[in-house]
């Protein structure tokens, strides 16, 4: 796989990535002030939402790149 490839599908997926992050965010923000803080990694609400972010962006590229003309 190129460095090129790899840019591309980096920025095919980054807004749904992005996306995820947020929209994670917000939902786990809610869910803490509301006193349940199970199942945050390491207790921390924005690390479970960068790792939520990153697993939807590694899953969109493999579909993009699964998606691309041979």
């Amino acid at each position: 796989m190129s460095a090129e490839l790899l840019a591309y599908l980096l920025l095919k997926s980054a807004g749904a990535g992005i996306g995820a992050a947020i929209g994670a965010f917000i939902g786990l923000m809610i869910r803490a002030r509301r006193g349940n803080r199970q199942g945050l990694i390491m207790g921390s609400i924005t690390l479970t939402s960068m790792v939520a972010g990153l697993a939807a962006l590694l899953f969109l590229m493999i579909i993009n790149y699964a998606m691309l003309p041979s």
